[in-house]
């Protein structure tokens, strides 16, 4: 059973509420500035229209300056009741004339003026809110500026900020629980979909690999396409298996019916020499009967490493040598004689190794039983971007009208009647894999070739692969 992760419309809907979680503490963090700013400006004109209010209660008389605070000042700052209101009135020899003397000036280096400085600090261990206004005054001995300085603790102000951050975050909760609801739904309506592709395949007959045929978006419709790219590749690899299932369950079928009916003879037979013939007969259908089997799994092993392995740098010389050793037997019935000719030391391609000498072992093989009376060369070179692998006998050849069938499964030549026909095959399709040629010719001494040709490794690949190789 597949493994099951979290959902997708689970860990959207994850996603999306972390995402709203964090924009709504942004909003929230950014209504309780804009409150604390809103606050202070509200606030702030009360208590420069206070100070005003005080500033304009300096009079002067011979000789001194006077300040009567109006209450009315007193009253407007009166309307945060838990607040505490400070104030101090200086005269332009910065001498108090009332309120507490060790209350400070917001204003610090600048010098005495009508506009309002407003600044924060801490006045008897509470924060405080600071304003401080000037106000010129001339009479009788007196000429200077007489400076207001008025301070508020800042109890109403947070409560103020506070209550309109509360409200905005009502507003943005309430807009964000909307906003979840609202693109759950639209997830849930987005993935339907991805259901109806889901029943599509399971309401299938486990046999049909046809495409889905399903409208989808644009974004499904890729999930589609990539199912429908698998079907394809599956129902490609089913059919040639069940293709090559069943030409061979007909192929060995008729050696296995031969072979029976030949020990059946044998069986009856009481004379010596008939004997003698019909053992032979049952020897020689043996040996073709695993000779059919032995290229039956060379194709399904070639066929199964084509889809699974991947292709790595092969040097073909050392592959060719070991190949040549193993397709020629120690004992033959004539004498062959076998050269192997690499004209370059190494021919370096991109392949499966073991493929490779699957086919070279398979092509010296035909040479030898359908060919090749007295001379087998295998001869590697280099021509242009390929690497050349060619198989060389003096025996008849194919006929050149037959070279375009020999490569198809259980077809054989007119020499290879005795065969099972899969040999080039297997050498086509390993090749044709690499992305390489199977060629046949004669060549001028009226030898058969038959030449596998491969590209080769550029040198900056070459040398990446050998640095691979190292590592």
């Amino acid at each position: 059973m597949t493994p099951r992760g979290p959902s997708l419309y689970g860990r959207l809907a994850g996603v999306i509420t972390v995402v709203l979680a964090i924009g709504a503490l942004v909003l929230g963090w950014a209504a309780w500035l804009y409150a604390r700013v809103a606050a202070d400006e509200a606030y702030d004109r009360l208590l420069v229209g206070a100070a005003l209010q005080i500033a304009e209660s300096v009079a002067t008389e011979p000789g001194r300056v006077t300040v009567d605070p109006p209450i009315s000042a007193f009253e407007t700052l009166a309307l945060a009741t838990d607040d505490r209101i400070f104030y101090r009135v200086t005269d332009p020899a910065g001498d108090s004339l009332t309120g507490q003397d060790d209350l400070a000036s917001a204003r610090k280096q600048d010098r005495p003026g009508r506009e309002p400085v407003l600044a924060d600090g801490t006045y008897r261990g509470f924060p405080v809110r600071i304003v401080t206004l000037g106000r010129y005054v001339t009479g009788p001995g007196v000429d200077g500026w007489v400076e207001v300085t008025l301070a508020q603790t800042r109890l109403a102000r947070l409560d103020l900020a506070r209550d309109l951050t509360l409200k905005s975050l009502l507003l943005v909760l309430g807009m964000s629980v909307l906003a979840l609801v609202a693109l759950l739904l639209a997830v849930r309506v987005a993935l339907r979909p991805l259901q109806a592709v889901q029943a599509a395949i399971a309401a299938r007959d486990p046999k049909d690999l046809q495409p889905v045929e399903i409208e989808a978006p644009r974004e499904v419709a890729m999930l589609v396409d990539s199912i429908n790219h698998f079907l394809g590749r599956l129902a490609e690899r089913v059919g040639g298996m069940e293709r090559f299932i069943a030409d061979a369950a007909h192929q060995i079928r008729t050696p296995l019916t031969a072979l029976a009916a030949q020990v059946d003879l044998l069986s009856t037979e009481s004379r010596a020499d008939r004997r003698r013939q019909q053992t032979a007969r049952v020897r020689e259908r043996i040996e073709q009967l695993g000779r059919l089997t032995s290229q039956l799994l060379s194709h399904a092993m070639v066929i199964h490493r084509r889809e699974v392995v991947q292709l790595g740098p092969v040097d073909l010389v050392p592959v060719a040598q070991a190949a040549l050793k193993e397709a020629v037997p120690l004992s033959l019935d004539r004498d062959i004689r076998v050269v192997f000719e690499p004209a370059e030391p190494s021919l370096v391609i991109r392949g499966d190794r073991v493929s490779i000498g699957e086919v070279i072992a398979n092509a010296v093989h035909n040479a030898i039983r359908h060919g090749a009376p007295g001379l087998l060369a295998l001869r590697l070179s280099r021509d242009g971007e390929e690497a050349v692998v060619e198989i060389v006998d003096d025996g008849p050849g194919i006929p050149p009208a037959d070279w375009e069938e020999v490569v198809k499964p259980f077809v054989r030549g007119d020499s290879e009647a005795a065969g099972s026909g899969l040999g080039l095959t297997i050498v086509a399709d390993v090749v044709l894999a690499h992305g390489g040629r199977l060629t046949f010719r004669q060549d001028a001494s009226g030898h058969f070739v038959v030449s596998l040709r491969f590209p080769l490794l550029s040198p900056a690949e070459d040398a990446k692969a050998l640095t691979e190789d190292a590592a």
